[in-house]
């Protein structure tokens, strides 16, 4: 039996530092946009790419997820999924979707993680057989998401879903921020040498304008302090050590809002 082909990323720039990202079947050329960032940019990726769009995937509430909703919508006719539990913030919402429901797309299953703390109602998208996820503003390169909405037992809660999949998948963030969450993680662990490296990498990257995203999860989990709690070097530098994981995260995710 011949293996069906796996769904591929379209990536392009929206909004001061957004991504867009299209996500699609190269057989049939149906798409799902991850968020709505920007009409216009997304109309031009869907035409350069020569896509149809079928699906928008929210993450989340926030304005800059989801501002074309409701536009790309009455041009497309697409279906917006969004939380189940935020369907009062998400423009345009046909179906709400929770923990451990699963989405049929060009004969690919796309799981649902519930990932709360950036918002209350935030939700990841893995799709396994094609090792991706897209974690909009839960998770970052090196960083992760401000609590505006959630605590920090319930961020960590949330990062350690993604922590637990498998490390060959291809993570892709909403944001461009890798070059100064980096910077944060190289003041808490300095001596990590895979963090060292790939900000070696990240700078090269942004000095050419080109992204750092996406990036695999077996990275992250080695340059990522959010996911790095139990490191003997960070616990050490913030004076945390052997305090209960929870209570790290809480101390970096502080940390790093005043960095």
């Amino acid at each position: 039996m011949t293996q069906k082909p796996g769904l591929e990323v379209f990536q392009f720039p929206c909004r001061s530092d957004n991504y867009g990202l299209l996500v699609f079947d190269p057989v049939s050329r149906k798409a799902i946009s991850i968020d709505s960032p920007e009409e216009m940019p997304i109309i031009g990726a869907l035409e350069s790419q020569n896509l149809e769009l079928t699906h928008i995937l929210n993450t989340h509430h926030h304005y800059d997820h989801v501002e074309a909703n409701k536009s790309l919508k009455a041009r497309f006719g697409c279906q917006i999924v969004g939380a189940a539990a935020d369907r009062e913030r998400i423009p345009g919402m046909d179906k709400g979707v929770k923990e451990g429901d699963v989405i049929g797309f060009c004969g690919h299953d796309i799981h649902i993680l519930e990932t709360s703390g950036h918002t209350l109602g935030h939700i990841s998208y893995w799709i396994p057989d094609s090792n991706l996820l897209f974690t909009g503003d839960t998770l970052f390169s090196m960083g992760c998401g401000r609590l505006f909405e959630g605590n920090a037992e319930m961020m960590w809660q949330s990062l350690q879903k993604i922590r637990a999949l498998p490390q060959k998948t291809q993570v892709y963030c909403a944001h461009e921020y890798t070059l100064s969450n980096g910077e944060f993680a190289l003041e808490i662990e300095p001596g990590n040498q895979a963090l060292q490296s790939r900000m070696e990498q990240v700078r090269e990257l942004r000095r050419n304008r080109l992204p750092t995203l996406p990036v695999s999860l077996q990275l992250e989990l080695e340059t990522n302090p959010f996911l790095r709690l139990d490191s003997a070097e960070i616990q050490k530098n913030i004076a945390m050590e052997g305090a209960a994981l929870s209570e790290v995260f809480s101390r970096i995710r502080q940390l790093k809002d005043r960095f």
